[in-house]
């Protein structure tokens, strides 16, 4: 039997061997034909060599050429390669070692058992192979992995860069100065318009506290440690400050707490707005209005006053032409003190408006006050066919107030109310909530409302819808509420009803005595 035809290796197209080159159908060629060559040679000194006891020991060792092969086709092919090669060897071997040296086993000869290695050996090699070629996969795919892990966290990286230096460059571009501070209010970055709003570089703020950058902060800080506090989510100031340059700063301030996506308190955003120019132009526009409001004051006082003086002339004419006619005097005199009393309202009314008393401000229970303005007001309102509805909403905060001031206002309000609905009945609607920086009331009527031209004059000196009205009542309660740090606003539908609201700031935690 011919080596060449005893040995069927098997097909392995193009792959990768243990040390990770390709086999291509050359070199797959030329292994095999290495190893037929190895078998052919060994196969060939052992029929070539004489038999006999003097030329055995050549044959033992012709008999171990045969791993060669079989451990070369174990390392290229495989197991498979190792087993079909030592299989072989073996068909080689066993009709010499039975023909010319003693048979395959026997007392003096272990040919069997060399035949049994030259398989074991082929499977052996071959697994080894196989395994460290599996290894081999294994690690290049774990390499492919890591260097797709690689690319992708290059790739974020590089985003990262490009969102950091997107979001520099808004917050440099924005003319509003933004502040981020940690949880201890230390100062952490700072954008270029907080350097000039504050006259220092970034350098000297980090990370020092937020109040110290000022001379004067204006309340800053202390809004700044009740929003770190938890006491409130987000917090809208206007401050007057000045900076340790010596500047006035007149800023809209906003702040708002910075949580990570656990929840986790990061800091807080602190947003300033130089409004000084702005404040200027309004302190001069506010000039003007006082100037015209005074011209308008001096005319209604002029005619509130002209009015009962006019009547007062024409009755003291008409006692002086009454001669002894009694019924015309006291006619006469009735009048006389009918227009007097009028006067006299104008004038109390005047002096009302022009030197309010000054609020006395505790902490105030917005509700309580309600309460109390309603109970005092139903009757008046049961006889104008009109009812009134309270809601409150729950945990409403106090108020730094003077209640009896508030209490001025409220009357005021549903009184106004009633009166308008006084011809057909109707509700009012007595409501209290809240926001966390500010308590709100409103005053809502189901009355005929108010004209759209005539809504912006309602807090106008001298302006009232009635004929009996001074026309200083709700100037008196803006002026009332402008005294308490609050604001009152208006909106009304014809035919539908109006609604007075007013925002009180709610007392800070320290005020806070419920």
């Amino acid at each position: 039997m011919g080596a060449e035809a005893a040995i069927t290796m098997p097909e392995r197209p193009a792959e990768a061997d243990s040390s990770g080159r390709l086999l291509s159908g050359t070199a797959l060629g030329r292994d095999v034909a290495l190893i037929v060559a190895l078998l052919a040679a060994v196969t060939a000194l052992h029929l070539l060599t004489e038999a006999g006891p003097e030329t055995m020991a050549m044959h033992m060792l012709y008999r171990r050429l045969y791993y060669l092969p079989i451990m070369y086709a174990g390392f290229v092919f495989g197991w498979r390669g190792g087993l079909v090669v030592s299989v072989a060897a073996a068909l080689l071997f066993a009709p010499h070692a039975r023909a010319a040296m003693g048979g395959l086993i026997g007392p003096d000869v272990d040919n069997l058992y060399e035949i049994v290695m030259f398989v074991a050996i082929g499977l052996l090699f071959g697994w080894l192979r196989d395994l460290e070629e599996r290894k081999t996969a294994d690690l290049r795919f774990v390499k492919l992995q890591l260097e797709d892990a690689y690319r992708t966290l290059e790739e974020r990286a590089i985003q990262l860069v490009n969102i950091q230096d997107y979001t520099q460059s808004i917050l440099r571009s924005i003319t509003s100065g933004v502040i981020t501070v940690g949880p201890d209010g230390s100062v952490v970055t700072a954008n270029p318009a907080a350097e000039r709003i504050l006259g220092m570089p970034e350098a000297e703020m980090v990370p020092r506290r937020l109040g110290v950058l000022f001379a004067d902060d204006g309340g800053i800080d202390a809004g700044l440690s009740r929003l770190l506090g938890g006491r409130i989510p987000r917090l809208l100031m206007d401050v007057q400050a000045r900076t340790r340059g010596g500047k006035t700063l007149h800023a809209q301030v906003a702040m708002s707490r910075m949580r990570d996506v656990n929840g986790l308190l990061l800091g807080a955003v602190v947003t300033f707005d130089d409004v000084s120019e702005v404040r200027a132009l309004t302190d001069q526009l506010i000039r003007a209005d006082r100037l015209a409001a005074m011209g308008e004051l001096t005319a209604g006082v002029a005619h509130e006053v002209r009015n009962p003086l006019g009547i007062i002339r024409a009755s003291v004419q008409l006692v002086e032409d009454a001669g002894t006619d009694v019924s015309k005097i006291a006619d006469a005199a009735r009048i006389i003190k009918q227009e007097i009393d009028r006067l006299d309202r104008v004038i109390k009314a005047l002096l009302d408006f022009g030197r309010p008393s000054a609020p006395t401000l505790r902490p105030t229970d917005v509700e309580a006050v309600v309460t109390d303005v309603v109970l005092f007001t139903r009757r008046f309102a049961g006889q104008a066919r009109v009812e009134i509805d309270t809601e409150f909403a729950a945990g409403v905060p106090l108020v730094s107030a003077d209640a009896d001031q508030l209490k001025q206002v409220l009357v005021n309000l549903v009184s106004n109310a009633v009166q308008a609905m006084e011809t057909g009945g109707g509700t009012i609607t007595v409501r209290v909530w809240d926001d966390d920086a500010y308590v709100f009331v409103s005053v809502a009527d189901t009355g005929p409302g108010i004209a759209a031209d005539v809504l912006p004059k309602v807090f106008d000196p001298f302006f009232s819808a009635r004929d009996d009205g001074t026309g200083l009542g709700l100037t008196i309660v803006h002026r009332i509420i402008d005294q308490h740090g609050g604001r009152i606003e208006v909106e009304s539908v014809p035919e539908t009803g109006t609604r007075f609201t007013i925002a009180l700031p709610a007392a800070s935690t320290g005020e806070d005595m419920r």
